[in-house]
Parts: C-alpha cells; sequence; structure tokens
C-alpha cells in the first residue's frame, strides 16, 4: 500500500529524476524533533531516498540498490518550509554506487549534506505464470 510507504509518511516530492541528477523535497512541518527543528534522521530519509532513486536510475531493472552506507552532516536547522535535496553520483559501478546529497533549505543554505552508497543486488527472476 502507497500509505505504508516511508516517503509517503513524509512528504517527500520527487521534482525531477535522470541518469544526472535527482531532485527532491520534503515538508519540515510533520518532521521535526521535539525542539521545533526539523530532525535530523528526517533528512537521512530525504537523502536515502534520493540516493536510492538515482542509483535505480543507473542499475535498473537487471539489479536493485540496497541502501549499503548512510554518512549525514548537518550544517544548520531547518525550522519550516521545505528542504530541498539534490543527489549526484560519485561512482557508479557494477556492483556500487556511491552518491552525494546536498540539502537546502527554503532560502538556499545548505542544511545536510550526505553520502551514499548503494549495493546492486541481482534483481530475481519473476515466478512462473
Amino acid at each position: 500500500m502507497r500509505a505504508e510507504q516511508l516517503q509517503e509518511r513524509m512528504g517527500i516530492e520527487l521534482l525531477e529524476w535522470s541518469r544526472e541528477q535527482v531532485v527532491g523535497r520534503m515538508p519540515v512541518t510533520g518532521n521535526r524533533q521535539p525542539y521545533g527543528l526539523l530532525h535530523g534522521g528526517a533528512s537521512a530519509v530525504l537523502a536515502e531516498t534520493l540516493g536510492s532513486v538515482l542509483a535505480a536510475m543507473h542499475v535498473l531493472p537487471e539489479r536493485t540498490p540496497v541502501g549499503l552506507e548512510l554518512s549525514c552532516t548537518h550544517h544548520r536547522a531547518a525550522v519550516g518550509g521545505w528542504v530541498t535535496g539534490t543527489a549526484r553520483p560519485v561512482h557508479v559501478g557494477r556492483s556500487t554506487s556511491t552518491s552525494e546529497i546536498v540539502l537546502v533549505d527554503d532560502r538556499g543554505r545548505r542544511t545536510c549534506t550526505a553520502r551514499l552508497t548503494c549495493l546492486h543486488r541481482d534483481t530475481p527472476a519473476a515466478p512462473p505464470a
């Protein structure tokens, strides 16, 4: 079910996707920690979503990307509006890919820099009909 997907629950919207970059955004409202700031985990969810879509653009349908490692550096707090992320490839190979994801607030100020490495697994064959 679509409502069960984390991307839907967080309000993440994909705005642009290609093999060169994936752009998406997420509202701060509904994704705050108890002190009123955007939750760092929410930034990580946005970053991993964008990086995973970027990896998929390179490897599907033969292979399926799965997150292997995610690191996030939080530079500044976001308190309202939207956070927009742009994922760009750093490395794309047969078995792994790494992307850099930069998140910015509505004023274009960097809030987070993330790096995601995905493992590319063989896509299972569909069962016979």
